[in-house]
């Protein structure tokens, strides 16, 4: 079989898999879409509250809290996967929670690296308000609260924009949630749980390891299920930048 050939092969096996809702393919897709959602939903009722602190309370150490926020940005996903596994491990600090190789411990390590991606964006947003909007508001006498809630429906579409970013973030990890996961897929009925669900295998691990495999169907099927769902973040993402 040719090179091509080869491929067509996987790529028609792989669209089988997706139209006959593998339940393999269904259960990763769902704890790849559960992890992510969890992490960014709580990484988002830290990041947005903690931006518009950022923004409006003047407090010692303000600027070294921006600056570590800056340099979260850019945090090596296998370093933050390293912390909560050595934080969570039996003999770690955490090991009481008995919580390494769980969804959890995922969700942890993803909330740590979006985190302060969404905070970023989020003071961007804020700082992207005009100026005069905010005089106008003090002007006819509203309060501090008045000018965050006028700031916060000024920077909607860039705050919504800073979310679906840190969800994009999220759903694309690999290292992090590989390391803290262990990328887990029952092989047959353990505990009630049906043959060949995932445990904590996300879309991206699953490609990992199936690849290495050689199961190259089932790879190219959880790339486009991936894809499929990144466009979709990232298509809302750019509408709401065109709305701000």
């Amino acid at each position: 079989m040719g090179s091509f050939e080869f491929l067509l092969d996987g790529i028609v096996r792989a669209f089988e898999l997706i139209v006959t809702l593998n339940p393999y393919i269904l259960s990763i897709t769902g704890v790849s879409i559960k992890v992510s959602g969890t992490a960014t939903l709580l990484a988002a009722m830290t990041a947005i509250p903690l931006a518009f602190a950022l923004s409006f309370v003047q407090f010692r150490g303000r600027h070294a809290v921006i600056t570590l926020v800056n340099t979260g940005m850019g945090l090596p996903p296998v370093f933050v996967g390293l912390f909560v596994f050595v934080m969570l491990v039996p003999a770690g600090p955490l090991g009481f929670l008995n919580r390494i190789f769980t969804p959890e411990a995922m969700i942890i390590a993803q909330y740590i690296l979006i985190t302060p991606i969404i905070t970023g964006i989020t003071l961007s947003a804020i700082k992207a308000v005009p100026e005069p909007i905010i005089e106008t508001v003090y002007t006819l006498g509203g309060r501090e609260k008045d000018v965050v809630l006028t700031t916060l429906l000024e920077a909607r579409f860039g705050v919504i924009t800073a979310v679906l970013a840190g969800l994009g973030r999220a759903l694309a990890e690999v290292g992090a949630i590989l390391i803290v996961g262990g990328n887990i897929a029952y092989t047959g009925s353990v505990g009630g749980i049906g043959e060949g669900l995932s445990y904590t295998r996300t879309l991206t691990t699953a490609i990992t390891s199936e690849t290495s495999k050689g199961d190259i169907s089932t790879s190219i099927a959880l790339g486009i299920i991936l894809i499929a769902i990144y466009l979709f973040v990232n298509v809302a993402a750019g509408f709401f930048r065109r709305q701000d």
